[in-house]
C-alpha cells in the first residue's frame, strides 16, 4: 500500500470546484474527490496554522494539548510529566506515527516544524525534507524534491508521503507569469462598491488599508501582495491572486499524480488524503488575506479521502473536525494505541463512513482561535455562533450569530434578533468546555493562559502605533473605541 497526503496551507473549502466554487481552481483535486469521500462540513477546531496541525497530529483539541495560539505558553505542546516513559504518549499516538507503526517508510516534505519550532510534528517520519524557507517557499521549490524522491523510491511498495504546499497562504506569491484568473470576473462578486467603502473604514489589523496586518508595508519580493487596497478593482485583483495560488497548488499536485499515472502506480492500492490547516477571510469582517477568526471561512477546510476498498464518489454531510483523522487512520491501519490507559483521542474515527457510508458525525463543531483574536465559536445547524473574549484590535461585538446558508460571508449579525439561538450556541460551548476540562490532566483552559499572558500574540505591542496611524484619517473615530476596549 502507498499513501499520499497533500497538506495545503490556507485552502478555503468553498474555493474548490468539488465544493461548488464557480472557478476551475482545483481540477486535479476534484478528480480525486470523485474517487473517494469528500467531507462537506469538516473543520479545524483550533485555528490557525500551529494550533490546527497540533489537533490534527494529536487527535486532541487545543484545550488538552495546550496549543491554541502562536506564541507564549499556549504555543507549546504540554509536557506529559511524571507518566512519561522513554518516549511521550502524544508522539507515539500521533497521526504520522500510525503509518510508521504499520510498517511503512514515511517521508515528509514540509518546513512547518521549523517555522513554528513544532518539532513534535515530525514524529513518525523516517525522512523530513525541508527546503529551508520556513513557509516562504512556493511549490516550484517543493515539487521537484517530491518527484526526485519518487524517481528514486516511488516504485517500491509500502510508503507514506506527506507533501505540504504553502501557496494559498499570505503573501500571495505565484510566479510573475502565472495568473489564470487575472482577467476573469470573480464567480461570487459579493463585495460591492458600497461594501468596499465600508471596508476602507474598518478599524483593526489586516483590513483593506493594512494588508500587512498593522501597516501598509509592501515587500518588493512579493509584487502580487500589495500593502493596501485602494479601490474595489484592486480588491478584486487581490482575491484573484488567492485563487491563482490555489490553482498553482493544484497544478503541482497534478505533476505528482501525473508521475504516479505514468509509472502505473495510480491504482486501487493507492490511498490519497487531501486536507488543509485552515481557510482564509477574503473580505469577511472587512479582513483580507487573514486567518484570524474562529469563523466559517477560516475554520471550514476540505477533507478528501481516497482509500483502497472504501466508498467512491460520495459526500459525508455531517460535522467532523480534524481531531477525527488520527483515530480514523489508526483504525484503518489496525495499529495499536500506545498507553491506552493514559492517552485518548478527542476525535472519533470516521472509518465506518469510508467503509459503508455510515454517518459518524457530531451534532456540532466547537472552534477556537487564540492567535489573532481570542474567540470560541460553535457551528451548528445552519449557524455559526461566535463569542469574542479578545478582539485582537478589531471592534467586534462580544456575541455574533450568522446564518451560514443564507449569509455565507457573515454580513448580517443575528445575535440581537435571535437571542434564543445565541443561548443555544453558548450552552453548546459551555457543555463542551466542561466535558473537555473534566477529561483534562491540567486545571487551566489555555485560552485563558493566552489572556493572562497579554492576549493573542499577533496583537501584542501594536495598538499604540496603530492608533497613531489612524489620526487624521476617516478612521480616527476608532481611536477612542480602541482605548475603551483594550486599555
Amino acid at each position: 500500500m502507498r499513501v499520499l497526503m497533500f497538506d495545503i496551507d490556507t485552502l478555503r473549502a468553498d474555493h474548490m470546484g468539488c465544493y461548488g466554487y464557480g472557478r476551475d481552481t482545483t481540477p486535479v483535486m476534484d478528480e480525486i474527490a470523485k474517487e473517494g469521500v469528500r467531507f462537506d462540513n469538516y473543520y479545524c477546531p483550533n485555528a490557525p496554522c500551529l494550533p490546527s496541525r497540533a489537533s490534527m497530529i494529536s487527535g486532541q483539541y487545543g484545550i488538552h494539548t495546550g496549543i491554541v495560539g502562536h506564541g507564549g505558553t499556549a504555543a507549546d505542546m504540554r509536557l506529559q510529566g511524571t507518566t512519561r516513559g522513554f518516549t511521550d504518549d502524544m508522539s507515539e499516538n500521533g497521526l504520522f506515527m500510525q503509518f510508521r507503526r504499520a510498517g511503512m517508510h514515511t517521508v515528509s516534505f514540509s518546513t512547518f516544524a521549523e517555522r513554528h519550532s513544532a518539532w513534535w510534528f515530525n514524529a513518525g517520519f523516517n525522512e523530513c525534507i525541508n527546503v529551508g524557507n520556513r513557509g516562504g517557499e512556493s511549490a516550484e521549490l517543493v515539487t521537484p524534491k517530491v518527484l526526485d524522491w519518487l524517481e528514486r523510491n516511488g516504485r517500491t511498495d509500502n510508503w507514506m508521503m506527506h507533501v505540504h504546499y504553502w501557496d494559498p497562504h499570505t503573501p500571495y506569491r505565484t510566479p510573475a507569469d502565472y495568473g489564470p484568473f487575472d482577467d476573469m470576473p470573480l464567480p461570487d462578486d459579493w463585495i460591492t462598491q458600497e461594501i468596499f467603502a465600508e471596508h476602507l473604514l474598518h478599524v483593526g489589523p489586516h483590513g483593506a488599508n493594512e494588508i500587512n496586518m498593522w501597516n501598509d508595508d509592501h515587500s518588493a519580493s512579493c509584487p502580487k501582495h500589495p500593502g493596501r487596497l485602494n479601490n474595489l478593482e484592486e480588491a478584486r485583483r487581490f482575491l484573484n491572486n488567492y485563487d491563482n495560488g490555489v490553482r498553482y497548488t493544484d497544478d503541482n499536485i497534478g505533476q505528482i499524480i501525473g508521475w504516479l499515472k505514468q509509472n502505473g502506480l495510480y491504482d486501487d492500492d493507492l490511498a490519497i488524503i487531501v486536507t488543509a490547516d485552515h481557510g482564509e477571510d477574503l473580505g469577511e469582517f472587512g479582513l483580507y488575506a487573514e486567518h484570524g477568526m474562529a469563523d466559517e471561512p477560516v475554520c471550514r477546510i476540505p477533507l478528501i479521502v481516497r482509500w483502497p476498498g472504501m466508498q467512491k464518489g460520495t459526500v459525508a454531510k455531517g460535522f467532523y473536525d480534524n481531531t477525527d483523522l488520527a483515530p480514523t487512520v489508526q483504525e484503518l491501519l489496525g495499529t495499536p494505541m500506545f498507553a491506552p490507559d493514559r492517552y485518548r483521542y478527542d476525535g472519533v474515527s470516521f472509518a465506518p463512513q469510508l467503509r459503508e457510508g455510515k454517518d459518524c458525525s457530531r451534532p456540532y463543531a466547537v472552534l477556537t482561535q487564540c492567535a489573532h483574536v481570542c474567540q470560541r465559536s460553535v457551528r451548528f445547524d445552519d449557524y455559526v455562533y461566535i463569542r469574542t473574549v479578545h478582539g485582537g484590535g478589531h471592534l467586534l461585538p462580544d456575541e455574533m450569530l450568522f446564518n451560514i446558508v443564507e449569509d455565507p460571508h457573515e454580513q448580517h449579525n443575528l445575535a440581537e434578533e435571535h437571542p434564543e439561538l445565541c443561548a443555544k450556541g453558548a450552552k453548546m460551548i459551555l457543555d463542551w468546555n466542561d466535558a473537555m476540562m473534566k477529561t483534562s490532566h491540567y486545571d487551566s483552559d489555555p485560552m485563558w493562559t493566552v489572556m493572562r499572558e497579554g492576549g493573542p500574540l499577533h496583537c501584542r505591542g501594536h495598538l499604540e502605533a496603530y492608533m497613531e496611524r489612524l489620526k487624521g484619517t476617516p478612521r480616527e473615530y476608532g481611536i477612542e473605541l480602541l482605548k475603551e476596549k483594550y486599555q
